[in-house]
Parts: C-alpha cells; sequence; structure tokens
C-alpha cells in the first residue's frame, strides 16, 4: 500500500519544515505549499489523503481558499486548518465548509499526530463504506466445494499476496468480477477502493475522460485511475479497448502517472489492474486489434475461471446462496429447490454460466408460488418445452412472448433486455446508458415504468 500523502500548506518556512520531518518520521509522505497558488497546483497534480491548511496566507486565506475548492471541486480528503490568530467566527465558518478539525498555533505536535491520525482513519472509514454499498450485489467469494473452485480460490489468495496484475479469462457470466473482488478483499489493498469498469459499456468518445479525468477552467474531474488509486481497477473485458485508451492505458501502467484530459501536470497513481476478457487476447493481438505491450503488461498471471458446466456439482450450493440472497434483498418469499430440480440444473448446459443461474431463481422467486419449486416451472422458465417440441423445417422457435400481443411482448422483450444488461453492469445506470445508447434520463423513465429496482453507482 501507498503511504498516505499529506499536504502542508502554511507561509511560514520553519513550520512547514518542521510538520514536514515531524510527519515523515510517522512514515507519511508530504508534500509543502507556501501560498495558495502552490496548494493549488500541487493539489491538482497530487491529490492528497489529507491537507493542513494555515488560514492567515499572503495572497490567499486557507478560508477563502477552501471554499473555492468545495465549490469548484468538492474536495474528497480530510482539511484540518491551522492558526494562531484566528477568531471564533473563522472556526465556525471553516466548519461550516466541512473542515474535519481546526488546530491552534503554536501547534501541539501530540494533538497534531492524533487529529491526522483520526483524519485519515475517517476518510479510510468513509471509503470503506462507499465500497460495501458496491458490493452489495456481489458474493463475497466465489460459491461451491468442486475441486475446480477450492483450486481457484487457493490460487486467487496466494495472488492476493503479491501486487502483480492479474488477466482473468473466461466465458461471460461465469463470475469473473467475484474472482477480482475476492482478490481484492484478500489483498492488502482491502481497505482501498475497488473500482470495477465494464470497459465495452464506455463510448469511445468519453474514454479518455472516463479513464484519466479533466481538467477544465480550474475544475477536476477525476478519472476511474484516481478513483481506484490505493486499491484496485477491475477492466471488465478489456478486449474491448478502444486504440486510443490502450495507448494511454499503456504509458500509465509504465509510468505509473498521466496526464487529465485538459491538463498539463501530471498526476501519479498507485494501482493494482486486474482485466478479464472472454476473447483470447493472443487472437486480438495477432489481429492487430489489441496492442502487444499492453497485453504483455496485463498478462503478468493468467487465471482461467471455468464455465459452470464444468462444475456442476456446485448448483445446489448456488441455488441455496442466491435464493437465501433474494429473500434478504429483495424481501421474496422462500422457496425449496428439491433434489429432482437441482438434478435437472446439473444437466443444464448454462450459456449464460453463473450469471444465468442468478436470473433464473430471481424469477422463480419472483413469479412462482408454494415453499417448493416444481421441475416443470424450471422447464418453463428455461424454455425447455420449446426445445421438446421439433420446429417445423425452415422455421426458427420463437420465445413463448411472441403469443403475446405487441404492446405486452414489446415490454416482457425491453424488461428481459434491460435486466439482463443491468446485471451485467452490476447495476450502474451510468454504464447501462453508455452501452445500450439510450440517454439516461429517458432510462430512468423506462426502468421506472418497467417496474425494475436499479441502483446508481457513485
Amino acid at each position: 500500500m501507498a503511504k498516505a500523502l499529506i499536504l502542508v500548506v502554511d507561509d511560514e518556512p520553519d513550520i512547514r519544515q518542521l510538520l514536514q520531518e515531524i510527519l515523515e518520521d510517522e512514515d507519511y509522505e508530504v508534500v509543502v505549499a507556501e501560498d495558495g497558488a502552490q496548494a493549488r497546483a500541487l493539489r491538482t497534480a497530487r491529490r492528497p489523503d489529507l491537507i493542513l491548511l494555515d488560514i492567515w496566507m499572503p495572497d490567499v486565506d486557507g478560508v477563502t481558499l477552501l471554499k473555492e475548492w468545495q465549490e469548484s471541486d468538492p474536495l474528497d480528503c480530510p482539511v484540518i486548518m491551522m492558526s494562531g490568530h484566528a477568531t471564533v467566527e473563522t472556526a465556525v465558518e471553516a466548519t461550516r465548509l466541512a473542515a474535519y478539525d481546526f488546530l491552534e498555533k503554536p501547534l501541539s505536535l501530540a494533538k497534531l499526530l492524533v487529529t491526522v491520525e483520526h483524519a485519515l482513519e475517517h476518510a479510510r472509514l468513509k471509503r470503506e463504506n462507499i465500497g460495501l454499498k458496491r458490493r452489495t450485489d456481489t458474493a463475497i467469494e466465489p460459491v461451491g466445494k468442486s475441486a475446480a473452485m477450492e483450486r481457484l480460490r487457493e490460487q486467487a489468495r496466494r495472488l492476493a499476496q503479491h501486487d502483480a496484475r492479474v488477466l482473468l479469462t473466461g466465458e461471460p457470466g461465469c463470475g469473473k468480477e467475484t474472482l477480482a473482488r475476492y482478490l481484492h478483499a484478500n489483498s492488502a489493498r482491502r481497505d482501498g477502493p475497488f473500482v470495477d469498469v465494464g470497459v465495452g459499456g464506455i463510448a469511445p468518445e468519453y474514454s479518455a475522460i472516463e479513464f484519466f479525468g479533466r481538467e477544465d477552467g480550474g475544475r477536476i474531474q477525476p478519472g476511474l485511475l484516481e478513483q481506484a488509486h490505493g486499491g484496485t481497477l477491475y477492466l471488465d473485458e478489456i478486449a474491448d479497448m478502444e486504440d486510443e485508451t490502450q495507448l494511454r492505458l499503456l504509458s500509465t501502467l509504465e509510468s505509473r502517472a498521466f496526464c487529465r484530459v485538459g491538463g498539463s501536470e501530471p498526476v501519479r497513481v498507485d494501482v493494482r489492474v486486474i482485466a478479464s476478457t472472454r476473447k483470447s487476447l493472443e487472437e486480438e493481438v495477432n489481429s492487430g486489434r489489441f496492442r502487444r505491450e499492453l497485453y504483455y503488461l496485463l498478462n503478468v498471471v493468467t487465471l482461467r475461471v471455468p464455465p459452470l458446466r464444468e462444475h456442476s456439482e456446485d448448483i445446489p450450493d448456488l441455488l441455496r446462496y442466491y435464493g437465501d440472497y433474494f429473500v434478504t434483498r429483495d424481501k421474496l418469499a422462500f422457496r425449496r429447490f428439491p433434489v429432482s430440480v437441482q438434478n435437472f440444473l446439473r444437466n443444464h448446459p448454462w450459456h449464460g454460466n453463473v450469471r444465468e443461474l442468478k436470473n433464473l431463481v430471481q424469477r422463480l422467486l419472483i413469479l412462482g408460488s408454494g415453499e417448493e419449486v416444481s421441475l416443470d416451472e424450471v422447464k418453463s422458465a428455461l424454455g425447455e418445452g420449446l426445445h421438446d417440441v421439433p420446429a417445423a423445417a425452415g422455421r426458427q422457435q420463437a420465445p413463448d412472448y411472441f403469443e403475446l400481443p405487441l404492446k405486452e411482448a414489446r415490454e416482457r422483450f425491453e424488461k428481459a433486455y434491460l435486466e439482463y444488461h443491468l446485471d451485467k453492469y452490476a447495476g450502474s445506470v451510468a454504464r447501462l446508458s453508455h452501452a445500450i445508447g439510450l440517454e439516461r434520463t429517458h432510462l430512468y423513465r423506462k426502468l421506472n415504468s418497467l417496474g425494475i429496482k436499479f441502483r446508481e453507482k457513485k
């Protein structure tokens, strides 16, 4: 893990030097600024974890600078104000502007260190709480007692102890994101952010801004790399990344720094990258669609996540897990999956893998009734009845909603389509909007009209 970075802003050289020496002795990284102009530049370039800000400075007072930051680019780190001449009104104003604390000069070094430690811990817990909210829809670890899953978890636990980049391969829906979260949760970065990115869901014209952020008129929009600083950036379906972003990501991984769109100062980041792909990256490289150098940087260690059909003995555990999950999350009535149903599902091909099973469980709990799930309703939900009847020559089998009036059929299709993609992009309406090409305001209305529950990621 990277050391916490502290920005000290004070016009007195002796105080700057003293604070830098003391804080560096406590194993913090420290940068110093003598006035507001330097403070602005350093904050833009380095994104500190904490700011110690003097109130009285020659070019701008600390309260005005804090207000400027809050209005133009809301702070994502705690600020501790310092002054030897502040009034009660000044302290109240600083607190109103969300300063974490106020220290009087001459500084008590013991109080300074305690306040810094508490401020950083408060920020860490805040980030951790956001991370927990992001993880509510995801299994803590890959589910299953099969030899394949035991081996996969063991490999992941060993890899988690190192910071090497990992490439996860496997079919869509097999659980690559769950494994990435498991790697993060077992690593030294567990207290840092886990930022998951559906690469294919980002429109090419927004790709650079999404990943690297933007500077515009002094206002900073942090990108995904900055949001993942100190933690893990998970790039889902990396093969879908467009060429220019590949080139910029390659440069970032090599130098651990990048420039925001519209910016000129390099921003340094400490991020572990885990990527996943359903495609063969070697074939993508040979066909010229993926940069060879980036492939070698990402492919330090490869883990293959097996499709569900290769560990079908885990299906009973998965049915229990997702049954409990939807009962708890959506307050659905509990329903039991008898052995006959479990055995039938163990022989299903599962082209959509674990994601398909999860969606099946949700449908059965929502639409079914009774304490026990019947084999007939499982077959109906899977469309088995259609496959049992030979098709007329040259004619494809039609989904069951083809027999409905057009309006109802369209609603059924739209609901299934949006639920599938919302699940694919982990509940992010922003990523769903980019992926399907529907403006977000219209998308919100559509989701609400179809009764689809969603959560907007921060």
